[in-house]
């Protein structure tokens, strides 16, 4: 006889706390299946979680399929999409950063980009060009043109917030800023070298394991 056919599509990254002693099926993919065995596989058991397997670890199809033959030898598991799931386990963290520790990291990166912004101007002699532009514009010398200087200092602040799509923590538009986007792939990085890592690493055990 036929079994029912059951459908996977793996979550690409999942992130569970460190609370958590085991990952179950319903953790790592979206599950279509008869109903009366959706709740069955729903809190099947994948992997339980121990101190050995460190922060990040890979759940891959075929172990998922595995565990599901062990426990409904009649279903037909059917993999769509990624064939891996990465998961980060993370510490819980309900305390909010010290006031302290949020002000100095905001001096921090307040005076750094001050001085980088400072030493451009600097290399590129942006003073010299705003005396020469008013010069031009009016024909009178004058070493401190703020009439240029101040509209130029509020169009930088101006310019920095279009660029980075944010007024505090509200978002100008729904386009990603260039930094999530650069978030974005470095965390796209990450994730295919951890699901690399664990890949040589379990190909080296296999290995082992047959010799």
């Amino acid at each position: 006889m036929i079994g029912h056919a059951v459908y996977l599509r793996l979550r690409r990254k999942v992130t569970l706390t460190s609370s958590r002693k085991q990952v179950t099926l319903d953790d790592v993919a979206q599950i279509v299946a008869p109903s009366h065995v959706k709740t069955s596989l729903k809190g099947m058991t994948l992997q339980q979680i121990t101190p050995a397997d460190g922060n990040l670890f890979v759940i891959d199809a075929m172990t998922i399929i595995e565990e599901i033959l062990k426990s409904f030898p009649d279903l037909m598991p059917h993999v769509i999409g990624d064939e891996e799931t990465l998961v980060e386990v993370k510490e819980e963290s309900g305390k909010k950063a010290p006031l302290w520790k949020v002000a100095s990291v905001w001096l921090l990166l307040f005076l750094g980009s001050g001085l980088a912004i400072m030493n451009f101007h600097t290399d590129v002699s942006m003073g010299k060009v705003h005396e020469r532009f008013y010069y031009l514009l009016t024909g009178k010398v004058n070493p401190h043109p703020y009439l240029l200087q101040i509209p130029y200092s509020v169009g930088i602040g101006i310019g920095m917030i279009l660029f980075f799509n944010h007024l505090f923590r509200k978002r100008l538009n729904e386009e990603p800023s260039p930094l999530e986007l650069e978030m974005y792939l470095y965390q796209e990085n990450v994730e295919k070298f951890a699901k690399d890592h664990e890949n040589r690493e379990n190909r080296k055990g296999e290995d082992a394991s047959t010799t």
